[in-house]
């Protein structure tokens, strides 16, 4: 995030016109041109850099500017802060026609690495190549260890990242013995201070003592770069150089790169307990220069690890500890898939790590590339795999869902890793609710990221309850923030923050009354409730105003006629199809017509007829019994208001007695449910043989529906019941013994 000054300056420059930049660039050119290297030239280069950089569309330069802006770049006597100017220029306006920069003229390497850097900016292959070569002949000439090779090692790295081939085989393999040598033998002394000469410097200062570790102990071993010191020499500095570069040019070599010999001849043992023994007690000076490195990269990811389980003495230091373990992991696991045989000397040391790390919540971006290294080396390492993703995806997101670097970390890791779940792709989908909390504190910049991981993560499970939760993402990023607050103590907070002012949010967020919704917002799996808890507020939404059913009518048709059958609702089929037999009369809503009641009844017929034709399967379980009575109930309703229904839902009715009967349904949904499909059945079927009792049974009048009358059994209602039940018992086999 920027601070107000910095957006201030940013929007001011990507608003400069062109006729303004020209301006900028003639003054420019009159102070390089006579070579004035003062605060003048330093300030105007910044502000024309700040211009050219702060805007997604190239800026052009006249060709005197940038010819101007090469000569500086190329000068001896050019001032070093300007150099760096002119070459941070040169590289935002790239690609150029306008350059003649070349590698070959120049002689001091720190000036090379900057040319290089803008030469590699045009993206030209040749180049790319040319550019490679002369840095390599630098490193190859073995000139004394100075303040120049440093310069050129992200030089060879971005050279081998866009050209892989530009090198050749022995300069592949020199660079390999030189960087193991820097990674493993720079110096444990701590560098030099520069004297600035003068009457009172002296060769008796005092002499630089060891490196330390982060928590201040002595170092005991080889230098890496978390170890600590007031200077550095130059292999120090090299050291840190090459471990910055190393995971990308251990890439660049593969498993069978060209600087592996004799790749075709080795041991069919390799991988093996054999193998692991006999690499561990080989010398490895013996060993070629790839696997040489591997080997040195190895003890030094062994070691970082080891450095970060120390207690930091200053901030900077633990969140270089984070970084530098995040490294190292992502080190070992590409050592791991080159060389079988660094698995087994790597599994302890990363089982251990794991266990560290979900105790530690400050490391918590560690475990990504732990949980990488898992997937990829998961079965041979017999790890429980699943258990690591389980709470990858379960705490991560929920705990630590407003740290905008680990949501898009996270997010990227998802995507990268989706061929690799495999099995385990259960476990990132049903957590999709965590996952959305990253979308939901930090939309504008994972929304691209997320785009492209949704459709791993639908499926037909999951796609309704995921249409819902995206729908949901402003409520979710309000109960996020509230859940936020409300961990913070009051007395942690200014008197100016809002929350403490406006107390009313977190007061409802506390408040059992909607814990549920909260809860519900807040999950961490994919619950398949969202049907049940819109289902328990739709019903209480339709007591609170019954001519919702009517007003909502079409509505209500087409959300029954895209369920696709009655096992397609659940929950929310069930509250539906009570509230249009409770509240679709005219007792309620003078509106409803005959039309609806007769349209409402063929919906609700054509989903109790496909209960009546299916058959329970593996694919397609039992219909739930209280669809099944919700579904007979409310049709025995409709025809009660609409008396030429009868018939037809009489013939239903006798249908599902017939069913509830056969063995076919004891076994399908069990005799107690079974008994219960029955029993209604039967039920309804008697009322329907008196028509106007039916009526006054299932449509109640307002004073009816009062509670006294279903708990008094001298009312009216329990009264009718009764009643009705003794007229049928004459009626043999209508009640069931």
């Amino acid at each position: 995030m920027f601070t107000a000054g910095a957006e201030s300056l940013l929007r001011q420059a990507r608003e400069i016109r062109d006729e303004e930049l020209g301006r900028l660039c003639s003054r420019v050119c009159a102070l390089l041109g006579r070579e004035d290297w003062g605060s003048d030239a330093l300030d105007a280069l910044r502000r024309l850099f700040l211009i050219v950089s702060a805007t997604k569309h190239s800026r052009r330069l006249e060709q005197p500017c940038v010819e101007l802006l090469q000569a500086a770049l190329c000068s001896p006597t050019c001032p070093e802060q300007l150099q760096l100017l002119c070459a941070a220029v040169l590289r935002e306006v790239s690609p150029s026609r306008s350059l003649s920069l070349t590698c070959d003229r120049v002689q001091n390497t720190q000036q090379l690495g900057l040319v290089a850097s803008v030469l590699l900016a045009q993206g030209d292959r040749k180049q790319v190549c040319s550019v490679g070569q002369c840095a390599l002949r630098v490193l190859e000439s073995r000139q004394p260890e100075g303040p120049g090779l440093r310069h050129l090692l992200p030089v060879v790295s971005k050279v081998t990242n866009l050209a892989p081939d530009a090198l050749h085989e022995e300069q592949t393999n020199t660079l390999n013995r030189r960087l193991g040598d820097w990674l493993r033998h720079a110096s444990v002394q701590q560098g030099v201070a520069h004297s600035s000469g003068g009457f009172f410097s002296t060769p008796r200062a005092r002499q630089p003592g060891p490196v330390t570790e982060v928590d201040g102990a002595v170092a005991t071993d080889f230098f890496t770069v978390l170890s600590t010191g007031q200077h550095f020499t130059e292999d120090q500095w090299l050291n840190v150089q090459a471990f910055s570069m190393l995971r990308a040019w251990l890439l660049h070599g593969g498993p069978g790169g060209s600087s592996t010999p004799d790749a075709d001849d080795r041991s069919e043992l390799e991988g093996s307990t054999l193998s692991v023994l006999s690499a561990a007690s080989t010398a490895s000076h013996l060993l070629p220069p790839q696997e040489r490195l591997r080997e040195k990269a190895f003890e030094y990811c062994q070691r970082l690890i080891e450095q970060s389980n120390r207690r930091a003495l200053r901030k900077a230091d633990s969140e270089l500890q984070k970084a530098c373990l995040v490294e190292a992991v992502l080190v070992l696991d590409v050592l791991c898939r080159q060389d079988p045989s660094f698995l087994y000397r790597t599994l302890s040391c990363l089982r251990a790590l794991h266990a560290r790390l979900c105790g530690d919540p400050t490391c918590v971006r560690a475990l990504l590339p732990v949980a990488q290294f898992f997937l990829h080396h998961g079965e041979a390492a017999a790890v429980d795999a699943e258990a690591v993703y389980q709470h990858l995806c379960t705490r991560i997101p929920a705990e630590h869902f407003h740290s905008p670097l680990l949501a898009l970390e996270f997010v990227q890791f998802c995507r990268a890793s989706l061929p690799l779940f495999g099995r385990h792709l259960g476990v990132l989908r049903s957590s999709f609710p965590n996952l959305f909390k990253f979308l939901a504190w930090s939309s504008p910049p994972l929304t691209a990221e997320f785009v492209a991981l949704l459709p791993s993560l639908v499926d037909a499970g999951t796609a309704v309850e995921m249409l819902d939760l995206l729908l949901d993402l402003p409520c979710l990023t309000a109960a996020l923030d509230l859940q936020l607050r409300s961990s913070q103590a009051a007395s942690e907070k200014p008197l100016w923050d809002v929350s403490v002012r406006a107390a009313g949010c977190l007061e409802a967020f506390r408040d059992p009354q909607y814990q549920a919704l909260f809860q519900h917002l807040l999950r961490a799996k994919a619950s398949g409730t969202t049907e049940r808890v819109l289902s328990s507020q739709f019903l209480a939404l339709c007591t609170r105003r019954p001519s919702l059913v009517v007003e909502q009518a079409k509505e209500l048709l087409e959300f029954m006629g895209s369920l696709g059958g009655p096992h397609g609702g659940g929950h929310m089929l069930t509250s539906v199809v009570w509230a249009i037999g409770e509240y679709l009369s005219v007792s309620w809503d003078r509106r409803c017509t005959v039309e609806q009641i007769n349209k409402f009844f063929e919906a609700l017929e054509a989903l109790l007829f496909e209960v009546t034709q299916l058959r329970p399967s593996a694919a397609l379980p039992a219909c739930p019994p209280q669809v099944i009575t919700v579904l007979m109930t409310t049709l025995t309703k409709l025809a009660s208001r609409s008396q030429d229904l009868i018939p037809r839902v009489s013939l239903f009715l006798s249908k599902m007695r017939t069913l509830a009967q056969s063995p076919a349904a004891g076994s399908a949904h069990g005799e107690e449910d079974a008994r219960a499909v029955l029993t209604r059945a039967t039920e309804l079927l008697n009322l329907l043989k008196m028509p106007s009792v039916a009526q006054f049974v299932l449509t109640p009048s307002a004073e009816v529906s009062e509670p006294r009358y279903h708990r008094d059994t001298n009312t009216a209602l329990p009264l009718a019941l009764s009643t009705v039940s003794r007229l049928v018992e004459r009626d043999a086999g209508l009640l069931p013994r």
